[in-house]
C-alpha cells in the first residue's frame, strides 16, 4: 500500500539533492555559484568544491595562494588551507546520500513503510554530513576572505557567494526531512 505521508519528505530529500549538486558545481564549473568571489588586480575569481575560475580542470585540493597569485606574505599557502579544500569533496558525498534518501522515498511512496524508514536514516545521515561540511566551509572561506581583505594589494576584495545561503538552507532542510517524515 503506497504511503503518502512519504511525499513531503520525498520532496524535501529531492529539493536537499538539487541544492547540494548546485554547490558541487561551483567554481570553476560553473562560475554563477561560488562559496567566494575575490577580485584582486582586477581579476575576478569564483572559490568552489572542484577549483576556482581559471583552473581549467576539477580537481580535489587545491592551493588557494596558487589562485589569487603571490601575496607579500605566503598567508594563502599554508598547507592548512589546501587539507581544508581536500575536505570539500564531502559536498558531494552528501549529494550521494541525498539521492540515496530520495530512491528510498520513492520506495516508500510506492512500495512499503520500510521505504520511508530508510529515507530518513539516509537523510540524517546527509544531514550530519552536511553540518560538518559547512562549518567547514565558512571556517575556510572566512580565512581565506579576511587574509584577501587584510593582506592583498590594495583594492583587493572578497565576499562570500551565493552557495553558501544554499548550502545553509540545505541543511534545516535534511534535518526536518530525517526527524519529521519517518
Amino acid at each position: 500500500m503506497p504511503s503518502s505521508p512519504a511525499l513531503p519528505g520525498l520532496f524535501c530529500c529531492f529539493a536537499a539533492f538539487v541544492l547540494l549538486v548546485f554547490a558541487c558545481v561551483s567554481g570553476n564549473v560553473w562560475d554563477k555559484i561560488s562559496f567566494l568571489d575575490a577580485q584582486i588586480n582586477g581579476r575576478v575569481i569564483h572559490f568552489g568544491v572542484f577549483g576556482y575560475t581559471g583552473i581549467g580542470r576539477a580537481t580535489v585540493g587545491y592551493r588557494v595562494q596558487d589562485a589569487v597569485g603571490s601575496f607579500p606574505d605566503n598567508t594563502l599557502g599554508t598547507q592548512a588551507l589546501k587539507a581544508l579544500t581536500y575536505v570539500l569533496i564531502l559536498h558531494p558525498i552528501a549529494a550521494f546520500f541525498a539521492l540515496v534518501a530520495c530512491l528510498f522515498g520513492f520506495c516508500g511512496a510506492g512500495f512499503s513503510r520500510i521505504g520511508t524508514i530508510l529515507m530518513s536514516l539516509c537523510a540524517a545521515l546527509a544531514t550530519l554530513i552536511t553540518l560538518v561540511v559547512w562549518v567547514i566551509d565558512m571556517s575556510l572561506w572566512g580565512i581565506v576572505r579576511n587574509r584577501i581583505r587584510g593582506h592583498g594589494p590594495p583594492g583587493s576584495t572578497a565576499n562570500y557567494g551565493n552557495a553558501n545561503c544554499k548550502f545553509f538552507c540545505r541543511t534545516p532542510r535534511n534535518y526536518f526531512d530525517s526527524q519529521t517524515f519517518a
